[in-house]
Order: C-alpha cells, then sequence, then structure tokens
C-alpha cells in the first residue's frame, strides 16, 4: 500500500471540506446574525504501512478536518426600523418552526403578519414567555421593546420577547438561514439574564467575506498541490509496475 497516495488523497478530502465551509461562509455573510463556520485540521491514525527487510512497518497518520461555529457577536448596524431587534450578548431569539419545533436564532429582522403576529422574514411566529406575540392592527401606537425585552404596544404591555442563552454553545447545530437547533440534554438553555436587546439594529454575520475569500484560495492552492502530490505517485506506481513487468525490454 502507497501511504503516501492515501496521506495525499485524504488532504484533499480535507480542503474539499474546507472550501464547501468557505463557500458556506461567504454565502450567508449577507444573512443578519449568521455565525462563521471554521475549519480545524489534525490527524487521526489510519493503519500500519506495510514491513519488508525485516523492519516492522509503523503507524501512519491522515490528514481530517473538523468544523466548529464561530459564536462571536456581529456588528450591530442601525437601521431605524421599529421591528428590527439586535442582541447583545450570547442569547438567541426563539421562533416556532413549521413541524412545531422550537429554533433558534441570532436574525432580528422581524415583520408582522396579516394577524399581528411578530414574525421572522420567512413567517416563522417569534415566541414569548408566554407564547406569541400579537399586535392590534388598529392601534397606531409606536411597538416599543425595552432592553430586558419587554414589547409594548404604546401603553399597552404586549408581553416579553423569548431570549435563550445556553450553558454549552457547542451543543447547538446549525441549520439552513442561520437557524439553529438545540440538543436539550446538553445545551442547558435557560431565559436569557446577560442579554440586552436593541431596538432599530441588526447584527450583521460575523463573517469577513474578505479572510473567506483569501481562505478560500489557500485552500484551492492547497487541493492543487496534494492532487499534484497524487498524480506523481500514480506515475511512479506506473513506472515501477511497468519495470517490473520488463514491458520496456
Amino acid at each position: 500500500m502507497d501511504v503516501s497516495l492515501y496521506s495525499a488523497a485524504a488532504a484533499m478530502n480535507a480542503t474539499e471540506r474546507w472550501q464547501d465551509l468557505v463557500a458556506d461562509n461567504l454565502s450567508s455573510a449577507s444573512v443578519p446574525g449568521a455565525r462563521q463556520q471554521e475549519i480545524s485540521f489534525s490527524s487521526v491514525a489510519a493503519g500500519l504501512s506495510p514491513s519488508g527487510n525485516g523492519v516492522a512497518g509503523g503507524k501512519y497518520e491522515i490528514p481530517f478536518a473538523g468544523a466548529s461555529t464561530n459564536f462571536s457577536q456581529g456588528e450591530l448596524k442601525a437601521t431605524g426600523n421599529t421591528l428590527d431587534f439586535a442582541l447583545e450578548g450570547s442569547g438567541f431569539f426563539s421562533v416556532q418552526m413549521p413541524d412545531g419545533s422550537t429554533a433558534y436564532t441570532r436574525d432580528g429582522e422581524f415583520q408582522l403578519n396579516n394577524q399581528g403576529r411578530l414574525c421572522t422574514k420567512q413567517g416563522y411566529p417569534v415566541t414569548s414567555a408566554a407564547g406569541n406575540l400579537t399586535f392590534s392592527s388598529a392601534n397606531p401606537a409606536p411597538i416599543t421593546i425595552s432592553a430586558q425585552g419587554e414589547l409594548s404596544q404604546g401603553a399597552e404591555s404586549k408581553g416579553k420577547i423569548a431570549v435563550t442563552e445556553f450553558a454549552n454553545l457547542r451543543a447547538l447545530s446549525m441549520g439552513n438561514g442561520g437557524y439553529f437547533q438545540a440538543d436539550a440534554a446538553q445545551a442547558g438553555g435557560k431565559p436569557g439574564t446577560t442579554t440586552s436587546v436593541r431596538q432599530g439594529f441588526v447584527e450583521a454575520s460575523n463573517t469577513s467575506p474578505t479572510l473567506a475569500m483569501a481562505s478560500l484560495i489557500t485552500s484551492m492552492r492547497m487541493f492543487e498541490t496534494n492532487q499534484k502530490v497524487m498524480q506523481m505517485q500514480s506515475d511512479r506506481m506506473t513506472k515501477v509496475i511497468t519495470d517490473l513487468s520488463g514491458a520496456n525490454s
């Protein structure tokens, strides 16, 4: 078995994974509250190299690429829109998904649907500690929210928007559109106490398009380098087989 061939193939697979993550980051760079995916490389044991001439074969390792989410805060950008909310702190807004499950997001670009319910851009209801948040279209008073998440329409209290903080952010799994699902047993979700809400702001993605493009170029060059290594090894093996078979004699 040609260890170098397997190592180069594994490296190509790892850099391909890196390119996929960078592409995902670039596609979500304009999504409010989106979180950057980061790559990490390590080595894993893959077996024993063959022995020969009385010398025992040694262990060999191949590259492995792992992904993780960067939960650092993105820049808060002023919009002046009444229903744009941004979070300062580690918390997440809670929304009800079409299947009835709860998802979590940092995207606070909200709107009212035809029933006056506070919803995400996709139409998912934003939840409160007491259920859904509904506002009256007949009431011309402005909608306001306190730093603690208390919503009002004029002098009328409408409830408190649900903000959830997690003891273990690594237990969150990212889905489409910047929404996260939480493993209830491991995430340790609880009502937010250290996260504040700012009205008229949205949080930008914490992805830097410039750095993402630089990473994409680097990963492509690494992929091409390992591709050349595989080609060299393939050519070497072809030559060895040809020489041993006596095809050139």
